[in-house]
């Protein structure tokens, strides 16, 4: 191509582009600077991972606990307030001084649960070491293992899903499942002394509730068996469709457990089950061994 065809195939893809834009899309926010940008919700998140583990990221040039708690309690207030603004319309009346307020609220309610935070993802990392007999040190696990970085950024989460912080929530933990392979909604409720040994592939729901000392592998789903609808056919949110898990059960790789069902204390679920009705406390579940077929590839018997 010339370059003057070049820049008419340019022209033209920019004015359909533009006209798209134009239109009642539903994803068009090209001149809207009230969005929350993926980018900052990433940076403040790490920032966080900073003050909950100290000294283990930007090794040598940490800044200090009053100078992080400082420019996370900007960037985040400023990124809830965007979030706040996109799901109002930023067009009532009064937005913009209400929702910088809210902000500020919702952003010291998380600084201030950082402490109790700490204490409960050592709980997490001694559940990791304990469970792990590769795990030579708690450094290693702060450090390496995604499970401990999917739950600390779900904890985070979680706490400003529950003050209502809209958008910000599930940006952080879809950054933590992108990072890790794991897909803990922020609106899980997780007890202490989790573990996900290896991870790739967890999915834990909305609604799912984790008692204490939960032990997860590889390819767990904690998911929903069905989705309700309204009369006219639109699916009804905020139903509880996840499952309660009890303290101390363990979860091996791939089994699926479905459903608002009720998993009693110290039970055992076996990988590749597939569970959707409730157990009492102290249940053993497995799925039947598949039949193998064996053959010889050099002709003996």
């Amino acid at each position: 191509m010339t370059r003057r065809e070049k820049n008419e195939a340019l022209d033209k893809i920019t004015s359909a582009l533009n006209q798209s834009y134009s239109g009642d899309y539903g994803i068009n926010h090209a001149e809207d600077d009230a969005m929350p940008s993926r980018s900052e919700v990433i940076d403040v998140t790490e920032r966080l991972l900073e003050l909950l583990f100290p000294g283990f990221d930007r090794a040598g040039v940490y800044p200090g606990t009053r100078v992080l708690l400082g420019d996370i309690m900007r960037k985040l207030s400023d990124q809830i307030g965007r979030a706040m603004r996109r799901i109002k319309g930023g067009e009532c009346e009064g937005c913009d001084q209400e929702c910088s307020e809210r902000s500020d609220k919702m952003t010291f309610e998380l600084l201030a649960a950082l402490p109790e935070l700490r204490d409960i993802l050592l709980a997490d990392v001694e559940a990791a070491y304990n469970g792990d007999p590769a795990a030579r040190c708690y450094d290693e696990i702060i450090l390496s293992y995604p499970g401990l970085k999917a739950i600390a950024i779900q904890r985070l989460a979680h706490e400003l899903f529950c003050v209502g912080v809209p958008l910000i929530p599930r940006m952080m933990t879809e950054y933590a499942h992108s990072e890790t392979g794991i897909d803990i909604h922020p609106g899980a409720t997780l007890g202490r002394g989790i573990f996900i040994d290896h991870g790739t592939g967890v999915v834990i729901g909305e609604t799912a509730v984790l008692g204490n000392n939960v032990r997860i592998y590889q390819g767990v789903t904690l998911g929903a068996v069905s989705f309700p609808k309204n009369a006219c056919g639109v699916l009804i949110k905020g139903l509880r469709r996840h499952p309660t898990i009890g303290s101390n059960v363990t979860i091996y790789s791939g089994a699926s457990v479905l459903g608002d069902v009720t998993i009693g204390d110290d039970s055992v679920i076996g990988g590749n089950v597939w569970l959707t009705e409730s157990l009492p406390q102290g249940t053993k579940i497995t799925a039947l061994p598949p039949e193998h077929r064996r053959k010889s590839l050099n002709g003996n018997k």
